[in-house]
């Protein structure tokens, strides 16, 4: 599956590396493009996973960005 997250905070290219590493290192997670320009986070993941999406959102939080909706 895959999902557009809108963000607060996505600054520049560093915040949005950040972003992705921490995203990719949540279980399922198979790709993530965060977007800076766009204010924006790309995720594929896999649905079949428990609380996956709670678990993107605190990823991102966890880099000092704001989770606005997806």
């Amino acid at each position: 599956m895959q999902k557009k997250i809108y963000v607060a905070g996505l600054f520049d290219d560093d915040t949005a590396s950040k972003v992705n590493s921490a995203v990719c290192t949540v279980a399922g997670v198979t790709n993530c493009a965060a977007n800076a320009s766009k204010a924006q986070v790309l995720v594929d993941f896999d649905e079949n996973v428990a609380g996956i999406e709670d678990s993107i959102n605190s990823a991102i939080s966890s880099t000092g960005v704001e989770v606005l909706g997806g």
